[in-house]
């Protein structure tokens, strides 16, 4: 029996293994100078040259793409990922709190004219929106580049889902002591949605942080460049032309935001994924 429990932690671990081997390589790989990656000589332990490699990848960036330090890129990346992560919550919490607790015309139309929105992602209908964009002067500002990512018809439906779960008794009790739709909303709605909002928080966080086509498509500016785009552009056009210990040392940046968030946010966001008693 004992034996038979040991296998799954076997490959569990040899899965673990196999997935972070590339980003353990990069990590070394960011600590050498770019003379020793250039012969393809990657040693499995860190180099001396860790400091100057994060420092002008920090400060100056790398490769053919110089100019844009990773400091830039790491802001533009992350006001970019909170506006979106927070647009998205806000919007939905608002569009499914409204869906749910008011009675009007064509209240399920709406609902389902948002739900099928899932099947119209950003990448199917960029020509229109970039057009959009530009119609109305947002092309190379923060505003286009997270205005037409803010909707989201998965938060929506999930907020939905959850708030059809609350007891109809905390709706009169709200109407008995003279709370309006909105204190409603604050006072009741919005507490029992914290892990919830936690959970979306971290996937819709992540989901901005690692946009890469659409930031590509709207942004010409390098003081909008974001820390994805950024990192394409530092490769160059062939392995003699890539200072691979800075664009490795920018790569490792580009991973602390997003997993700080999961790190700092695991609890809330696995108790908002498994808790069902509300």
């Amino acid at each position: 029996m004992r034996a038979r429990n040991i296998w799954p932690h076997v490959w569990l671990v040899l899965g673990v293994l196999i997935f972070s081997f590339p980003i353990y390589i990069t990590l070394i790989g960011s600590t050498h100078d770019a003379s020793t990656i250039g012969r393809g000589d990657v040693p499995l332990l860190p180099g001396p040259h860790a400091l100057e490699n994060y420092a002008q990848a920090w400060g100056s960036g790398g490769g053919r793409y110089m100019g844009t330090p990773a400091v830039q890129m790491l802001a533009n990346s992350l006001a970019m990922a909170l506006l979106i992560a927070a647009g998205k919550i806000v919007i939905s919490l608002l569009s499914a709190f409204a869906v749910v607790f008011f009675r009007f015309p064509g209240r399920m139309i709406c609902f389902w004219a948002i739900f099928i929105t899932l099947m119209l992602p950003v990448e199917v209908r960029i020509i229109p929106t970039f057009e959009v964009m530009v119609n109305l002067s947002l092309v190379n500002t923060m505003a286009g580049l997270v205005i037409p990512l803010i909707a989201s018809a998965t938060a929506t439906l999930l907020f939905r889902q959850f708030f059809m779960t609350i007891p109809p008794e905390f709706v009169e009790a709200a109407k008995i002591d003279g709370a309006g739709p909105m204190r409603f909303f604050k006072d009741v709605v919005l507490p029992l949605s914290i892990t919830n909002i936690a959970a979306l928080f971290v996937i819709l966080f992540i989901y901005g942080w690692n946009q890469y086509l659409w930031p590509l498509l709207i942004i010409n500016d390098r003081g909008l460049e974001t820390i994805i785009v950024g990192l394409t552009k530092m490769i160059g056009g062939g392995d003699s032309q890539n200072e691979w210990n800075v664009i490795m040392a920018t790569a490792v940046m580009a991973l602390l935001p997003p997993v700080g968030v999961v790190l700092l946010m695991q609890r809330w966001f696995i108790k908002g994924l498994v808790e069902t008693e509300k």
